[in-house]
């Protein structure tokens, strides 16, 4: 087994990625720290692992990723009931601010960056300390975004918040590697979550089958595989980087801003703040209802 005798914390740990990496962490050995902001989702997970006879190997502790108490606690978490850290994926999203940036607020701009961007920045800084601390290396894996590649293929605040992330893996790596602690990132395209789908599964899935040039949609399970193998030994010698997984779509070039017209918050007109699965009601309204 690929992570036998290694200790992760997965934060969105309860849905959609997160938990399909939760999942194959402990198929491969991990015992797992789920971290979610999602109560009633984190408790729902240790109840289905522990019905798979995997209670043992799982903990689950309400973080909000933008408090840096939070991030404290979510480490000392698996330190004191595992006994070690080896493996972070920095995985919390939210959709945030939505809609053109004169409508755009900065209490929006300002939750949006707080999850996406500090929230890893917190969850790099507190693993670092521990890593180094044992002196037995890590590895850090943050959840960026196509969106950091491109001005049109997310939000305009979203997409500047992942590629804030994407950099800043960058820059963590070179930090970390005399520690032998990795830091890498995944660049997820179209796939379908609670996050992505707001409840219309079939729906998101008939448009991500159209999205990209792959014909099968993109899957949280898609994304668990490549974060599994950043967070093995078979990724040995691989720090800073960015692995897309996106069923082509970066791939086909400018076509690619033609794909996304519902994302964007243009067609309709909409602005306002998605706090994806939190449980908080997403704040947004049609522009054209102002006229």
């Amino acid at each position: 087994m690929r992570l036998a005798g290694k200790v992760a914390v997965v934060t969105g740990g309860a849905s959609g990625i997160g938990l399909a990496t939760v999942r194959r962490f402990l198929d491969e050995g991990a015992a797992v720290v789920v971290a979610d902001f999602n109560e009633a989702n984190g408790l729902r997970t240790v109840q289905e692992v522990t019905d798979n006879g995997q209670g043992d190997c799982i903990s689950f502790i309400k973080t909000d990723v933008a408090q840096e108490s939070d991030i404290i606690a979510m480490i000392e978490n698996a330190c004191s009931k595992f006994g070690r850290l080896d493996v972070v994926f920095n995985n919390a999203g939210v959709g945030g601010a939505v809609g053109p940036l004169t409508e755009i607020t900065t209490e929006a701009w300002d939750y949006t960056f707080d999850v996406l961007a500090k929230g890893v920045f917190l969850g790099m800084k507190h693993a670092a300390r521990v890593m180094i601390a044992r002196n037995e290396g890590g590895s850090i894996i943050n959840t960026s975004s196509i969106a950091a590649l491109s001005g049109d293929a997310a939000p305009a605040i979203y997409s500047a918040a992942k590629a804030a992330v994407l950099n800043l893996t960058k820059s963590a790596a070179i930090d970390l590697a005399p520690h032998r602690i990795r830091v890498n990132c995944v660049c997820p395209g179209f796939i379908v979550t609670p996050l992505a789908d707001g409840g219309k599964t079939e729906a998101t899935i008939e448009q991500a089958k159209t999205t990209q040039p792959w014909p099968d949609h993109g899957q949280p399970e898609h994304v668990a595989a490549t974060t599994l193998f950043l967070a093995s030994d078979d990724a040995e010698f691989m720090t800073g980087e960015s692995i897309v997984v996106d069923g082509g779509l970066v791939a086909a070039g400018p076509e690619m801003s033609k794909r996304f017209p519902k994302t964007l918050g243009r067609n309709p007109p909409l602005t306002g703040l998605t706090k994806g699965t939190t449980g908080e009601p997403p704040e947004i309204r049609r522009l054209d209802d102002d006229r």
